[in-house]
């Protein structure tokens, strides 16, 4: 898997009217992200995966928040897949192991709150 990430702070992002999908594009054999927010206390990331991408099992010591913005995605969680296509969220529990593949390319953000 290769990944890109577009860094940048996302100051010139704030208080403007934004079009997700649009924020990170698909690049071909890649995952891509950008993040939104990034604070002590959480991030706001937006991720684009092509087709057969992913993310490996891994767990987290938060809440994770997934919103697809377009496409398909199999996300487990602690064994069960669930899919999820545009307009569908799923929250990934803290500390379950996870994990995200794409079934068509798709985007999605992801949003994690510390506590």
């Amino acid at each position: 898997m290769q990944q890109g990430q577009i860094r940048d702070d996302g100051e010139e992002l704030k208080g403007r009217v934004l079009e997700a999908t649009g924020l990170v594009d698909y690049q071909a054999g890649a995952v891509v992200s950008r993040t939104l927010v990034k604070k002590e206390t959480g991030t706001v990331t937006i991720f684009a995966f092509d087709k057969g991408q992913g993310l490996s099992e891994h767990t987290a010591p938060f809440d994770a928040l997934v919103f697809v913005l377009d496409g398909e995605s199999k996300i487990r969680i602690a064994g069960s897949t669930h899919r999820v296509k545009t307009g569908g969220m799923i929250i990934m529990p803290a500390n379950k192991p996870h994990a995200l593949q794409a079934v068509t390319r798709f985007k999605m953000a992801l949003v994690m709150i510390r506590s």
